[in-house]
């Protein structure tokens, strides 16, 4: 009797039921994503918001925030405030590892239709999962709402900014839907790292010694 044929030789005529449920959710996310990229192009449906979406990219890229806070923190004279603004820049750096991390196990490509005309990118920018603007939407979101008093309007409107700079991601064409979501939900987690390995005078002195 001839041997039978290796496993991985085999072709498989009955794919699992979670094979076919994962390949599908792939195409709907990926179908879905196409026709909400209403700004991918100066000639998509909403072209002409383009613009005004990549200001809404530039307020959640990561520059902006290290740069703010790190000047904050060189500028505050308040032991409580400095405090909160390094631990802020820990969430941030800590958002940055974590998401170039993912994005170079995962090497998911960006959107076909995606115009690479990003602000200011590096090497692992060029893969797609997850979002870096929506983890740090939902990261800072968390931290914002949690540790600064605020007006209601204002907790409203923070709230509003991590929303608008997520969708914006899927509108412009540079992540899938999918990428957007996991970024959510990545950010939101991360916030409870920070939570927990809050730094203080009294377990990082030597950080504090130095502002």
């Amino acid at each position: 009797a001839a041997a039978p044929l290796p496993e991985e030789d085999c072709m498989k005529l009955n794919p699992s039921f979670v094979g076919i449920a994962l390949s599908s959710l792939l195409a709907i996310d990926l179908w879905a994503s196409k026709r909400l990229g209403v700004c991918a192009g100066e000639g998509s449906a909403w072209g002409s918001a383009r613009p005004l979406m990549k200001v809404v990219e530039v307020s959640g890229h990561g520059i902006p925030w290290l740069l703010g806070t790190f000047y904050g923190l060189c500028q505050s004279d308040s032991s409580a405030a400095r405090e909160v603004l390094l631990n802020l820049l820990f969430a941030l750096l800590l958002d940055l590892v974590m998401v170039a991390v993912v994005k170079g196990l995962v090497k998911r490509p960006r959107p076909t239709h995606n115009k690479m005309d990003m602000f200011v990118t590096i090497s692992v920018d060029k893969y797609s999962f997850p979002s870096g603007h929506a983890t740090r939407a939902a990261l800072v979101c968390r931290f914002v709402l949690r540790h600064l008093v605020l007006a209601v309007p204002l907790r409203v409107l923070v709230v509003l900014w991590a929303l608008i700079v997520s969708i914006s991601r899927v509108m412009l064409g540079r992540h899938n839907m999918t990428d957007v979501l996991f970024g959510l939900v990545l950010g939101y987690a991360l916030y409870s790292v920070v939570e927990h390995c809050w730094l203080s005078p009294l377990n990082a002195p030597a950080l504090f010694a130095l502002w």
